[in-house]
């Protein structure tokens, strides 16, 4: 699909090892447990891999499906949901730039022959929030790798 009509990447660090980050976004390949953006809830049916399915649920709106529809564990995802006439996709990267420390890249593209149709609500759900977003993921990255070490040593 081409005719993008709107696309934003952020990026941020954390001190964590890609890897972690990885495993800590995908828990362990099994899901999307420690995806937490209230008010929305997410699901996934089966494991964290290409052609899995998920589900986003927010208060007083329909539920949102989307796919995964790339996975090059522990390195990239893509993840996409299908609108009326364009596709939204949320492409994931995690590099590791040195020892216990990580990079993680998200990138949101949306295109599509309609996708002009969408691009002043996704421009305000995103502009304002997508690097906050991406700050609270690698700080509770951090934690969990904290907590981890802690655990490790007694």
């Amino acid at each position: 699909m081409k005719n993008v009509g709107w696309e934003m990447s952020h990026s941020v660090e954390a001190r964590v090892s890609a890897r972690f980050a990885w495993d800590y976004w995908t828990n362990h390949g099994k899901g999307v447990r420690n995806w937490n953006d209230p008010p929305a809830k997410f699901e996934l049916a089966g494991k964290f891999a290409a052609g899995a399915h998920g589900t986003t649920r927010m208060p007083g709106n329909p539920p949102m499906h989307w796919l995964i529809r790339e996975c090059l564990a522990p390195v990239s995802a893509t993840i996409e949901m299908k609108l009326e006439g364009a596709t939204i996709s949320f492409e994931w990267r995690f590099e590791e730039i040195a020892e216990m420390q990580s990079r993680l890249i998200q990138r949101v593209v949306l295109r599509g022959e309609n996708a002009d149709a969408y691009i002043a609500q996704v421009e305000s759900a995103f502009k304002a929030n997508l690097a906050d977003g991406m700050i609270k993921i690698a700080r509770a990255m951090e934690f969990a790798a904290e907590r981890k070490n802690k655990d490790a040593r007694g």
